[in-house]
């Protein structure tokens, strides 16, 4: 079987053939890296080009669009021709001269006959192709289309037989003669890139990790389960049950930003720590308690260093009814245990106001050293400087510090 797709006259290019290829291997490459595509297609006597999304199953492109659409329509009885045009855009070539500035690119054109899938097997296994692609998980995660909704899709499947590939990758190509000129020149990377998701109003779930762009498992929070305490990522669902057990002026007493008044303004901080989290700054969990399933606080990895493999512990609160319980010792052995047993962490480490002794004497209680101070590290809520003091556990004091902690909860 034969690795290219053969050329016809309408993929032989007319110009400029060195970026020209016919790789199959190349070609579906492309076009499961693109999300979206443009087709082009006659109505009427008209040329029609309408952004889509594909997928590809094997040898064949699917398009995706309503049975409304000009598309949908047009398709109908055997199919419509169409040219379907994929691209990844990767970089803006910048020369010295206007002409000669360019793009690197990698693009793929197809050709042919696209006929509407109407066995309804076949357009459930493309639909769930396509829910797949945009998060592989997302199709056992989410409601499948019912009957109606099948009936008001149009699935047109385009077989992969007349295809092109177009690709420009290197630097800039400058005419000899402008090659002194004084301008900059050179490649500007492009690279598509996910922002921090923004969970509908309403929703209790986690952000789930099979999102495009999803941080490593060191930005991942996962349940981890105790006897005192369960931690589990935090969600703004928490938010309510979080309000009431934190509305405690000497909850906030040391921490470094101003305590919210109202639910929405804890709700405006808990976006802001997941937004963190997304970005790679944090992970972060709401500590429940497992008798009632209510949160009674929150918990984050921050500072995260995926390379030094080193990670702080913080921006942790409990509800003061809690506080000498076990469930701060164990939430800490949880998020010790993962840093060090699970990810393989080097250094954990925590910050805290100077002002704070209890805090530096839980720390200390966990077989972490302080390791010294930096002085107006931070501002605190009513503007005055904050001195932190820093505290360690390396992974070899771990082994230690992990019995000493456990046999403390089994006494206690």
């Amino acid at each position: 079987m034969t690795d290219l797709y053969a050329p016809t006259p309408r993929t032989i290019p007319h110009r400029a053939r060195t970026r020209m290829s016919y790789g199959i291997e190349a070609a579906h490459a492309i076009l499961d890296e693109a999300f979206d595509c443009a087709v082009g297609f006659v109505v009427d006597g008209e040329p029609r080009v309408l952004p889509d999304l594909h997928v590809r199953v094997d040898d064949t492109l699917y398009l995706h669009g309503s049975t409304g659409s000009r598309l949908g329509l047009a398709a109908r009885g055997e199919g419509v021709p169409v040219c379907v045009s994929v691209t990844v855009l990767d970089g803006l070539v910048y020369a010295r001269s206007q002409f000669s500035h360019s793009a690197n690119y990698r693009s793929v054109v197809a050709h042919g006959l696209a006929r509407p899938v109407t066995d309804e097997a076949e357009k459930l296994r493309v639909l769930t192709a396509l829910t797949e692609k945009i998060g592989p998980g997302r199709a056992a995660d989410s409601r499948p289309p019912t009957r109606q909704e099948l009936a008001q899709t149009t699935v047109l499947a385009l077989p992969l037989t007349e295809v092109s590939v177009r690709a420009r990758s290197g630097g800039v190509n400058d005419d000899p003669d402008d090659l002194a000129l004084p301008h900059w020149a050179g490649v500007l990377p492009v690279r598509l890139v996910t922002g921090p998701p923004v969970t509908e109003p309403g929703v209790a779930a986690a952000p789930p990790s099979y999102l495009p762009g999803s941080p490593s498992p060191w930005q991942t929070p996962v349940v981890l389960e105790g006897r005192h305490v369960r931690l589990e990522p935090l969600t703004p669902g928490h938010v309510p049950a979080l309000f009431e057990a934190l509305d405690d002026e000497e909850v906030w007493r040391h921490i470094p930003f101003p305590r919210p008044r109202t639910a929405d303004e804890l709700a405006e901080d808990v976006a802001g720590v997941l937004r963190g989290q997304w970005l790679g700054h944090r992970s972060a969990w709401a500590q429940v308690d497992p008798a009632s399933g209510a949160a009674i606080g929150m918990t984050t990895y921050h500072d995260i260093d995926v390379d030094l493999r080193a990670v702080a512990i913080g921006h942790t609160m409990v509800g003061r009814r809690w506080w000498r319980t076990g469930v701060n010792t164990e939430a800490k052995l949880l998020l010790l245990e993962r840093a060090f047993d699970v990810l393989g962490a080097e250094r954990v480490f925590w910050y805290t106001d100077i002002r704070n002794e209890r805090s530096q004497q839980a720390i200390a209680r966990l077989g972490a050293s302080r390791d010294g101070m930096i002085r107006r590290q931070r501002r605190r809520p009513d503007g005055t400087w904050r001195d932190t003091v820093v505290f360690a556990l390396t992974a070899d004091e771990w082994p230690a510090a992990a019995q000493r902690l456990r046999d403390r909860l089994a006494a206690g």
